[in-house]
């Protein structure tokens, strides 16, 4: 089995990777909490290489990072980076949001992921990202997922995130469309 060391002290987010990677090829665990890593890079990939050559050299082990967000055309790609930060909840990330969109008719937006694998001496072995275009809805709709997904409205599925089945939007994401890339990858890699 190989090992990878998620950049994350997240649980979910270590499910939801091990969701794309197929059950079984790798095993993925958690970095411990105390390795704390600030993300300072002005991109999403910039930010996803940090977390990965950080944890990977911290602890000698392959590693592998994401980062990802929102960027709104009409916004000039904000939140962006800040896209967790842009409020304190997802109700005042949604709400702050529409409130700075307004009455804006230009709703394009677009989800990006980007993915990062450190060696154990941290260099980065793979990079690659997802990109999944959509628009802002007017208001929320669905009750799945989570964070701007009730307002990422995807007009080839007519749907909003929150609104697709958890098997659709994994096949459809920038988070989905990241991995289903980068596996080969990783596959040559280890």
């Amino acid at each position: 089995m190989k090992r990878l060391i998620v950049a994350t002290s997240n649980p979910g987010k270590l499910k939801e990777m091990q969701e794309y990677l197929g059950e079984g090829e790798w095993e993925l665990q958690l970095k411990p909490p105390e390795l704390e890593i600030e993300e300072t890079g002005d991109t999403f990939l910039a930010n996803a290489c940090l977390k990965a050559s950080e944890v990977a050299r911290s602890l000698s082990s392959w590693a592998i990072a994401d980062d990802s967000g929102l960027e709104v055309d009409a916004l000039g790609g904000i939140p962006g980076v800040y896209s967790a930060r842009y409020g304190q909840t997802d109700s005042d990330r949604i709400e702050r949001l529409l409130r700075e969109l307004g009455d804006e008719k230009q709703r394009q937006a677009r989800f990006v992921c980007a993915i990062a694998i450190a060696r154990p001496d941290g260099t980065i072995a793979a990079q690659i990202e997802g990109y999944c275009p959509g628009e802002i809805a007017d208001a929320p709709r669905g009750s799945n997922g989570f964070g701007y997904d009730p307002i990422f409205y995807v007009p080839s599925h007519r749907l909003t995130f929150a609104e697709m089945s958890p098997e659709l939007k994994r096949s459809v994401s920038h988070r989905g469309l990241a991995f289903k890339a980068i596996l080969p990858q990783l596959d040559k890699l280890m």
